[in-house]
């Protein structure tokens, strides 16, 4: 079922709760594949998108991380419009590395996970068994009320589909770019499958294997966290697009029951409506949906997400669901802020088709800032 997030919603799931954000960060050797993923124009800046994307989230810009993820059209991690609806609305955050490629400055909780490999290979995450069971011993010992887990894995759409392929879930999934390479995914996903010994559908009831098969380590962390902490009595949304529609049917396979939200953004809902309410409605999720208003601002930044760039990630549709809407304008605000701290202008001269040539995710330019806790 689909609501539409705004003043009464956040205000009723605020009122006396204590709400944590956990950012899962984590790398995949999938999204090194040609046409996949555009999150860095070198392996080693890809590496440091999701380490970007945690100090942008904990400090309001890079601290160790060389570069900040932003695509060539000026449209920058949606970590900046999380990071601005913290300011406004205040929440503490914590991440959990989750594979990560390369070191971030933010404070992390680890769950032993390694880098993903390329879901071509026969195991894409060998030790999927043993990140989930850690990351659900955390989630079991958290203590707050509510919990939004984000991700930020570049690649993490194709590996989704992987894991939906696998569980035999004909859902399909969003890109970052106004031009979705799906069947470059989907020529992946097959070959994935084929190495891992899988046919469509060979994991249903086994979401495990999907993920050890075809997946990343993000997706064994998030599903973990989120199996552990609904055990524990803590409420949990998914904060994200078809990503985590992944790891709430990875849930439902695994017999998890009980509540779940998926929160994301009305981008993604413009982009996968249909898919989007359908899968919401057969894994029985509540849907919420997030408009941030960037259709009335000018900034490069918003113009390029209101074209379809970018749409999710770094929990951005489930920060938004906590905003009132009297309040989304002083978010529009802390997020042109962030943009000017983040080195992204008002105008950027580029051809937008530069960016959305068969890619997925953001393209990590080298714009620094100089280290501070950006408050």
């Amino acid at each position: 079922m689909r609501t539409q997030a705004g003043v009464q919603d956040a205000a009723t799931r605020r009122r006396g709760a204590s709400m944590r954000l956990i950012l899962a960060a984590g790398t995949t050797e999938t999204a090194l594949v040609d046409g996949i993923s555009a999150a860095g124009e070198t392996p080693e800046l890809m590496a440091h998108t999701p380490p970007g994307d945690a100090e942008i989230l904990v400090y309001g810009e890079p601290v160790r991380s060389p570069v900040t993820p932003v695509s060539p059209t000026g449209c920058v991690t949606p970590a900046a419009v999380t990071r601005a609806v913290r300011e406004v609305c205040g929440f503490p955050v914590t991440v959990v590395d989750a594979g990560l490629a390369a070191p971030t400055a933010a404070p992390t909780v680890d769950v032993d996970a390694a880098p993903g490999a390329d879901v071509r290979a026969e195991r894409a995450v060998p030790n999927a068994s043993g990140i989930f069971e850690r990351a659900r011993s955390l989630g079991t010992s958290l203590p707050d009320d509510e919990i939004l887990l984000g991700e930020t894995v570049p690649g993490g759409t194709t590996t989704a589909l992987g894991v939906l392929t696998a569980l035999g879930e004909e859902i399909g999934v969003s890109s970052s770019l106004p031009t979705n390479p799906l069947d470059r995914k989907r020529a992946v996903v097959d070959e994935g499958l084929a190495a891992s010994g899988l046919d469509p559908g060979d994991a249903a009831g086994d979401p495990l294997t999907a993920i050890e098969a075809v997946g990343d380590p993000v997706q064994a962390t998030v599903a973990g966290l989120a199996t552990g902490a609904l055990a524990g009595g803590t409420a949990v949304t998914l904060a994200g697009g078809t990503q985590q529609l992944a790891i709430a049917a990875a849930l439902r396979h695994a017999g998890v029951g009980g509540p779940v939200s998926v929160a994301t953004t009305s981008f993604v809902a413009a982009d996968r409506g249909d898919d989007l309410d359908a899968a919401a409605d057969r894994l029985d999720l509540d849907l919420r949906v997030s408009d941030p208003g960037f259709d009335e601002g000018d900034h490069v930044a918003m113009e390029r997400y209101c074209a379809g760039e970018v749409k999710e990630g770094v929990a951005m549709g489930g920060a938004l669901s906590l905003v009132p809407d009297r309040e989304l304008p002083a978010v529009r605000d802390r997020f042109v802020a962030a943009c000017g701290r983040l080195g992204v202008g008002d105008v950027v001269d580029t051809d937008p088709q530069s960016a959305t040539d068969g890619t997925d995710g953001e393209e990590t330019r080298d714009v620094t800032a100089p280290p501070s806790e950006g408050r």
